[in-house]
């Protein structure tokens, strides 16, 4: 997976979670993102998906970039 993101590149069609419930991706507590979170864990591109998403200054409710977030805040797991 390239560093950068080349024009083109279409990051999400090498996202580990692109074939997972839309339920998981966006849950909002840990027991239902399990899946999610779990993907993120082996998925090349995690980095590209942290950029695009910005869940910090988006607000995001969901899994991005391993972690999960709400209203852009990210939610302790234990």
């Amino acid at each position: 997976m390239p560093s950068h993101d080349p024009e083109g590149f279409d990051w999400r069609a090498g996202a580990r979670c692109a074939a997972l419930p839309p339920a998981a991706v966006f849950a909002r507590r840990p027991i239902e993102a399990a899946p999610a979170l779990r993907a993120c864990n082996t998925c090349p591109v995690v980095e590209f998906c942290l950029r695009a998403v910005d869940p910090a200054n988006t607000w995001f409710d969901g899994v991005c970039g391993g972690r999960l977030w709400s209203n852009g805040r990210e939610v302790p797991l234990s």
